[in-house]
């Protein structure tokens, strides 16, 4: 069987799920079809669909806007429809958003990870289109990086755009599974929410196997192999060292002016992590930290990506750069920004509790650090199992 992503089912159903609506398309260009016609182009062509109102996530909705960017309202040159923005003056559709439209769909292609942020945008959606009385559509998309769960807890008191609720790193489900489950769980009141499944895929498979072109899905999300180590790799968000932003590898390189890369690879190296090679690494950052500075550091090279742990990892690289050099090395520190309260570290909020920070400080080990995060994954295993729309493996 041909496999067929959300817009492909509806399309072939004659977007009959459609008619008779006005619909608003929250999107940006990593969803496509099979043809890399875009969910946006397809929609303000045709007759069929009433497109009125677009929406943008973080990015954009050309995903074209650096990270953490705000991004401002505008008109789509080419229809003459709104653009609104939901990461600019407000994350949550207001009401004058929504008067002209019955539906939201949500097309966009998410990475399977916790803190890429367009499942939380989509999060906003469902609570105010409940708030409102309007529907939800998700055209459901492949999890790029297939159905492994891991990662720790989210606390609560570190809810962010980088992670509302609580769920691992690596949740392994799709954007129409996780609405289900937002909706049900987390929704104060639950809106009326159409999930279009793929077809032909099953939840096993990852973007390299299932024949499609990757379509960068965010501005430093360029190719799959680059959200294969971004569990584990967008953790140096958290501190000042470089995660490669600005240059061709963004997240499968971390460096630092004051790096000895040889030095480093050899010690990582020598730690005999799971079917990973470290090479040493030098690059120029065109913009974000060290912009226009030569750093030094390492690349990470899969070698087997079925055994590949990003999080232990990343992590162990990090705790390994701080050993090496404590008196250089730092977390970056708390700030204030439009949803998150200026106290917290971004390295806690990324990594979901701010007891991890303080023992990679007092000289923990990355086993250590990652004790308890496979009793936890099992139970979200359970709890998550009600919602899924594509079969486990048994």
């Amino acid at each position: 069987m041909t496999m067929m992503v959300g817009l492909e089912k509806l399309r072939s159903d004659q977007f009959a799920l459609l008619k008779g609506k006005r619909v608003g398309l929250m999107t940006n260009p990593s969803a496509v079809d099979r043809h890399l016609m875009s969910t946006y182009e397809i929609f303000s062509q045709l007759a069929e669909v009433n497109l009125t109102t677009l929406f943008g996530p973080e990015h954009g909705m050309a995903a074209a806007a650096p990270d953490a960017t705000s991004v401002a309202n505008a008109i789509d040159t080419r229809t003459g429809l709104p653009i609104y923005s939901l990461y600019g003056e407000t994350y949550r559709p207001t009401r004058d958003m929504l008067q002209n439209i019955d539906v939201v769909v949500c097309d966009i292609q998410d990475v399977g990870v916790r803190f890429y942020t367009y499942i939380w945008t989509i999060s906003y959606i469902l609570e105010v289109c409940g708030e409102y009385d309007k529907e939800v559509m998700i055209l459901d998309r492949p999890n790029p990086i297939g159905d492994d769960i891991s990662g720790g807890t989210l606390d609560e008191e570190l809810s962010s755009f980088v992670g509302r609720f609580d769920m691992p790193i690596r949740h392994g489900m799709t954007v129409g599974e996780l609405s289900q489950m937002m909706n049900d769980l987390w929704n104060p009141t639950p809106c009326q929410l159409t999930v279009v499944p793929c077809e032909g895929w099953n939840r096993t498979m990852r973007w390299n196997e299932i024949g499609r072109e990757f379509i960068q899905s965010s501005p430093s999300m360029p190719h799959f192999i680059t959200a294969v180590h971004y569990p584990g790799s967008c953790l140096l968000e958290g501190t000042t060292l470089s995660e490669g932003r600005g240059t061709s590898l963004p997240f499968q390189i971390v460096g630092a002016p004051y790096i000895d890369g040889d030095h480093l690879a050899e010690q990582l190296n020598a730690q005999n992590l799971a079917d990973v090679r470290f090479r040493p690494h030098a690059f120029l950052p065109t913009f974000s930290k060290y912009a226009n500075e030569t750093c030094y550091g390492v690349q990470l090279h899969i070698a087997d990506m079925e055994l590949f742990d990003p999080i232990k990892s990343w992590l162990a690289t990090i705790i390994k750069i701080k050993a090496t050099y404590p008196n250089q090395f730092e977390w970056l520190p708390p700030h204030q920004t439009e949803y998150e309260r200026g106290e917290q570290w971004h390295f806690d909020r990324l990594i979901g509790s701010t007891q991890y920070r303080h023992m990679i400080d007092t000289g923990a080990s990355v086993d250590e650090v990652m004790n308890g995060w496979s009793d936890y994954c099992d139970e979200f295993r359970e709890i998550r199992r009600p919602y899924l729309i594509y079969p486990e493996k048994i």
